[in-house]
């Protein structure tokens, strides 16, 4: 007798154990199978405009990027172009032609070598031209 109230104990135990299984499995379920149409509609609405936001801020960020960007690229044009001119002028300014031109417009006139006076310094050594701390 003692088997059979065992065994029926049993039973009830493993019958009302898919029974708790699925009450707990129907409060995990979500909250929006729950709802009606409207409130789904509702929902779902919300849902797609928000995601348009975050979509439509994405976007402006990216052209804000993208505006830097083509800034930076016209200033590094300009920078170089600036850089070009400057290498001009340095080139035109170191010219024969430029320095002589320059040389005359503060009075400067070539040297007649008939006047010109050399020292001779006696026990004084020329620099051969092959010496590498010689530079001319």
């Amino acid at each position: 007798m003692y088997n059979l109230k065992k065994r029926n104990a049993t039973q009830r135990n493993t019958a009302a154990q898919p029974i708790v299984v699925a009450q707990r499995r129907r409060q995990l379920y979500p909250l929006f199978f729950h709802m009606g149409p409207v409130a789904l509609c509702i929902t779902s609405v919300c849902l797609i405009g928000l995601m348009a936001v975050l979509y439509l801020s994405q976007v402006g960020r990216a052209e804000a990027a993208n505006q830097q960007i083509q800034d930076i690229h016209a200033q590094q044009a300009n920078l170089q172009r600036q850089n070009q001119d400057l290498m001009y002028q340095i080139a035109r300014e170191r010219s024969p032609e430029y320095i002589a031109e320059q040389a005359q417009k503060q009075g400067l006139v070539p040297a007649d070598p008939e006047q010109i006076q050399t020292l001779a310094v006696p026990n004084l050594r020329p620099i051969p031209k092959n010496d590498p701390t010689f530079s001319p």
